[in-house]
């Protein structure tokens, strides 16, 4: 019997994994619950699936974007279910950074939230244009995106600011808020997820 290392796309996933899941979009309603009820200009929608990625990689982590927005649609909000491909991207992108190292210190993080927040915007941008005519619902994006088109602005670079303008801050502010309790964790909680990384072969 000898020990192999799994790969980070590994569908294999173990109890602690799978429990970490629903820990994780329960995180995600917190944190989207919070931005709603103070008006914030954030989403802080993604931090359950930035943490669960950084902890157990981007198979876990887009899991848990993708069945998040799932949820979100069927119970709160049916938008949500649009961007359940920008949350599962996130959760991929944030997952295969961390295990190439992007959070072993500070400024790796503050790069990998200036990174998911670009991606994200990238992502959705299209996804505004084809369901919502360009906008986001956030009322700090839709007024950039009001005054780029009375300004004739083309209606892409438009719904691209408008998200940009919401997800550049959101993902930086949640990938450094996750960073520091993923630092602060003990050492034997993410040595469970460290360890899922090597399986035994008979």
């Amino acid at each position: 019997m000898k020990m192999k290392t799994k790969s980070m796309w590994s569908f294999r996933l173990s109890t602690a994994a799978l429990v970490l899941i629903p820990i994780a979009i329960g995180i995600n309603y917190i944190g989207k619950t919070i931005a709603a009820g103070l008006k914030l200009p954030l989403w802080l929608d993604s931090l359950g699936t930035i943490l669960s990625s950084m902890l157990a990689g981007p198979i876990v982590g887009g899991l848990s974007g993708i069945i998040n927005n799932i949820i979100y649609g069927i119970t709160l909000d049916p938008v949500s279910t649009v961007y359940a491909i920008t949350s599962g991207v996130i959760g991929i992108v944030v997952g295969a950074l961390a295990y190439k190292g992007w959070v072993n210190n500070f400024t790796k993080a503050l790069l990998l939230g200036l990174v998911v927040g670009a991606i994200a915007a990238t992502v959705s941008t299209p996804l505004n244009m084809i369901f919502w005519e360009g906008q986001t619902g956030n009322i700090w994006g839709d007024a950039l995106y009001a005054y780029v088109l009375s300004q004739n602005g083309p209606m892409w670079l438009a719904s691209f600011l408008d998200s940009i303008v919401v997800d550049l801050p959101d993902k930086l502010i949640s990938v450094l808020l996750c960073f520091f309790i993923f630092k602060g964790l003990p050492k034997n909680v993410k040595r469970l997820y460290q360890n899922n990384q090597h399986f035994e072969e008979l």
